[in-house]
């Protein structure tokens, strides 16, 4: 025999032995296999399906933060709006409140001023009357030095006086 062909004897074991091993994985071997392949594709199936809902629930959320931000973005230029316009009316109530505290201090000055120029005048009056009243009293002295010059100067006050009666 050649070592090139087998002998039949031991071609009948090796269809035996084959049968054997194949009819033994066929009734334990394929199904355990074809299970597994099944849950490996269900496993991969359902986690297609997750990382789609995952998808779209990412772009939904995306969709939501967009949509927030934007809010978020409205909401922040009306504050700003808002402030801009508590500040200018803050700015303006202050200006007023400044001007009217101005126009009163001004009035107060002025009427100050006003009661200070009454009082100098008051008191440049009364200098005059008594430097009058000084310079009169020092020419009268030197008018009146004697008894005669007296007696002429009352005869002349009397006489107007008489005249001042007269007229009324």
């Amino acid at each position: 025999m050649s070592i090139l062909l087998p002998d039949a004897g031991l071609l009948f074991w090796l269809l035996v032995a084959f049968g054997i091993v194949f009819f033994v994985l066929a009734k334990y071997g394929f199904p355990a296999i074809t299970t597994m392949i099944d849950e490996r594709k269900r496993f991969i199936d359902d986690s297609l399906q997750n990382a789609k809902e995952a998808n779209a629930r990412l772009a939904n959320i995306k969709a939501e933060s967009e949509a927030i931000l934007q809010a978020a973005r409205e909401e922040q230029a009306k504050i700003l709006r808002d402030a801009a316009a508590t500040r200018e009316q803050l700015i303006k109530e202050a200006r007023e409140k400044a001007e009217i505290e101005g126009n009163k201090m001004l009035a107060e000055t002025k009427r100050l001023i006003e009661q200070e120029k009454e009082e100098a005048l008051q008191e440049i009056r009364n200098s005059v009357a008594e430097l009058s009243l000084s310079i009169a009293e020092k020419v009268l002295r030197n008018e009146l030095s004697t008894d005669k010059a007296q007696q002429a100067y009352t005869n002349k006050l009397v006489d107007e006086a008489v005249a001042k009666r007269g007229e009324k």
